[in-house]
């Protein structure tokens, strides 16, 4: 090793925001767009996390009251034209089917029961939709992430030979840089894609068994209903 080299190289500012400065446009650019794509992917984490909590804390206060054995339109009536939670919605979706399907007589229409059903798998549709907006991005984010900051590595390196080549040296203090730099953009990949990939499997799976509950629900509701027509 040129005796010269050891000091050159200590000399070299290899902070991240030096590793940044010194970077090509290109390599920036993926820089940026990886850093944006981690923060905004950690508020999406902590946005889910904050609306699920509160959606099954809303659920168990809900299905206390349903199960209270306070009449349903009473309940109704409480809950109002306006529901406040993903719950209260689907219990409302089927009130309101429920009531529309009573003649002025007071007899019933002739198919209630699958008019009730269709209004809460809307209902119901409906607020797994809201619950899961975000979650594409984060499988996008974990599954395209890595191949971004691979492709800033690939176009750092070959800027690093090209450099190379035109000093036509290869000491340590000429080849360090430019590596260091390319290889920030695949750290920055991998620092995207990890909690985008852990967090999306988790934020699914409790999707997933919130939407099973009102599911659950759903069914419990259209079979006291339905005892209620049969009668």
């Amino acid at each position: 090793m040129d005796p010269s080299t050891l000091p050159m190289a200590q000399e070299i500012d290899f902070s991240l925001w030096a590793l940044f400065a010194r970077a090509t446009f290109t390599v920036k650019l993926v820089m940026l767009l990886l850093m944006v794509a981690s923060f905004w992917g950690w508020a999406i984490i902590i946005q889910k996390h904050i609306t699920f909590r509160l959606t099954r804390r809303n659920s168990e206060t809900f299905d206390e009251q349903f199960w209270s054995g306070e009449p349903l339109d009473e309940l109704f009536d409480k809950v109002g034209a306006e529901p406040s939670s993903a719950s209260e919605r689907i219990f409302s979706a089927g009130m309101i089917e429920w009531r529309r399907s009573h003649r002025e007589d007071g007899g019933l229409i002739a198919g209630a029961q699958a008019r009730i059903d269709r209004s809460m798998d809307v209902a119901i549709a409906k607020e797994a939709d809201s619950l899961n907006r975000g979650l594409g991005f984060l499988a996008t984010t974990g599954s395209t992430a890595p191949f971004v900051g691979l492709f800033g590595t690939v176009w750092g390196i070959k800027n690093a030979f090209e450099e190379i080549a035109i000093a036509q040296n290869t000491n340590l203090a000429v080849v360090a840089p430019g590596i260091s730099e390319a290889l920030v953009a695949t750290a920055l990949g991998l620092l995207a894609a990890i909690p985008a990939v852990i967090f999306y499997n988790k934020l699914s799976a409790d999707s997933d068994r919130i939407i099973g509950g009102y599911e659950s629900f759903a069914d419990e509701f259209a079979t006291i209903l339905s005892r209620q027509l049969d009668s």
